[in-house]
Parts: C-alpha cells; sequence; structure tokens
C-alpha cells in the first residue's frame, strides 16, 4: 500500500511538473531547475552524513558526472534561450560616435539625444542647445563631419519637425542636400557592438535580436531615419561577417 501511494504521488508529481514547464516562462523554468538541483545535492550529502555510506560516493560521483556533463549544456543553451525570450534589460542604449558628436538612441522609449564633442559647443547636450545654436552645428558638421550631419538631421527632425529646414533654408529647399550621401568609412567591431549595443563575444543570435529591435525604432517608416537604419545595418554585418 504504502508504495502505491508514493507511486501514485510520484505519477502525479510528474504530471504537475509537465504541465508547469509547458506553461512557465523560461527565466522561470531555469530558476526551478537550479533549486531542484540543489535540493537533491543537499538531499543526497543529508544522506550519506546520517548513514555514513561515505564508500558510495565515488560510486555516485561515477555515475552521476556524464549526466551532469550533459544536463550542463543543456541548462547552458536553456539558459540563453531564456535571455533571448526575456528580451533587453531596461536601460539600455546605442551609440554612434562622429567627430563631433556622440549619438545615444535609448532601446526603451526610442528617444535619441547627443552629446558634442569639439567645437564652439563641446559639452553640450543637443537638447540643451537652442535651435539657433543647433543649426550652426549643423553648418559646421557639414563642413567637417558628413556622419554627425546626418545624425544631427534626424535628431531635428524628431526636435523640431520641418520648422528647422524652413529656419535653415528660407528658399523652400529641404535644407539637407549637402550631406544626403552616406558616409562609406569603416565601422570597427567597437563601433558596431556600441550601435548594437550588444557585449564583446554576443552571439549571432543576440546580434540578430538586437538588430531586429532597434529597427522597430528606427527605420523610416517608424518615425526613424534612413541615416539610423543604415548604421544599425552595417553595424550587424560587421558583427556577422567577423
Amino acid at each position: 500500500m504504502t508504495y502505491l501511494i508514493l507511486g501514485l504521488g510520484l505519477v502525479v508529481g510528474a504530471i504537475l511538473t509537465v504541465r508547469w514547464l509547458a506553461g512557465a516562462p523560461p527565466r522561470q523554468i531555469l530558476r526551478g531547475l537550479k533549486w531542484f538541483a540543489l535540493a537533491v545535492l543537499a538531499g543526497g550529502a543529508i544522506f550519506v552524513a546520517i548513514s555514513r555510506r561515505f564508500d558510495i560516493l565515488g560510486y555516485l560521483f561515477a555515475v552521476v558526472l556524464p549526466f551532469l556533463l550533459r544536463w550542463g549544456g543543456l541548462i547552458g543553451r536553456f539558459g540563453n534561450m531564456a535571455r533571448t525570450a526575456a528580451g533587453p534589460r531596461p536601460g539600455q542604449s546605442s551609440e554612434i560616435r562622429t567627430r563631433l558628436l556622440l549619438m545615444r538612441l535609448e532601446h526603451d522609449s526610442g528617444q535619441l539625444s547627443g552629446e558634442v564633442l569639439d567645437g564652439p559647443y563641446r559639452g553640450r547636450e543637443l537638447t540643451s542647445l537652442t535651435l539657433d545654436e543647433t543649426l550652426a552645428l549643423l553648418a559646421q558638421c557639414r563642413q567637417e563631419d558628413s556622419q554627425g550631419a546626418q545624425a544631427l538631421e534626424t535628431f531635428l527632425d524628431r526636435q523640431h519637425g520641418d520648422e528647422w529646414r524652413r529656419r535653415s533654408d528660407p528658399g523652400g529647399g529641404q535644407g539637407s542636400g549637402e550631406s544626403a550621401s552616406f558616409d562609406d568609412a569603416e565601422m570597427t567591431a567597437d563601433q558596431a557592438r556600441a550601435v548594437l549595443g550588444v557585449a564583446a563575444g554576443a552571439s549571432a543570435r543576440e546580434i540578430r535580436e538586437a538588430h531586429r529591435r532597434l529597427m522597430k525604432i528606427a527605420h523610416p517608416d517608424r518615425g526613424g531615419s534612413d541615416y539610423l537604419a543604415t548604421q544599425i545595418n552595417r553595424a550587424k554585418d560587421v558583427l556577422l561577417d567577423a
């Protein structure tokens, strides 16, 4: 009777476990597996200590080691899947550095900000500049930093709409003819990681996920710009081809 009850308990426990595994988030499953492994190890240690059967430790080690190696790899891959499924960590951002500007794109909000690295407005945040000051900076970028000019035009479009184009070109032009072509300067791996907001050693899956996530907020059809989309695409290609 005791064995029957024990067997029924194991069956019910197995069914409940399978149902939980089918519906639980990957991160929660990974945490549960870790606690289960710790509980098994603790229970085994207590059993050996009470029974004083220290002679079985070597046997258990020889039997369990192959399973630990196999399941350890599976748990590691499962952990990567859990991190991917969980999405980006809050507060992540991408950076694009040009000669005159450091631009930042917040992943959570899609907000674009920047800092002036050189020139009369060095050290100033773009949001602290008046429209006239920003247009003066744009004129400098068009002369000295074509990538910076493209990034700054994107910032102006987001902050001031068409007003800045009317102010910079009262004749009715688009105000961006001097910086319409994209700079072909080579992008390094460090710059590519900064653009996508990924760490060194990021997997191909993490790189593609970051690219897909950023294109949702940087694509021209979704309020972004050709310049941002081009830089994000270049960053993905640089890292995947490395």
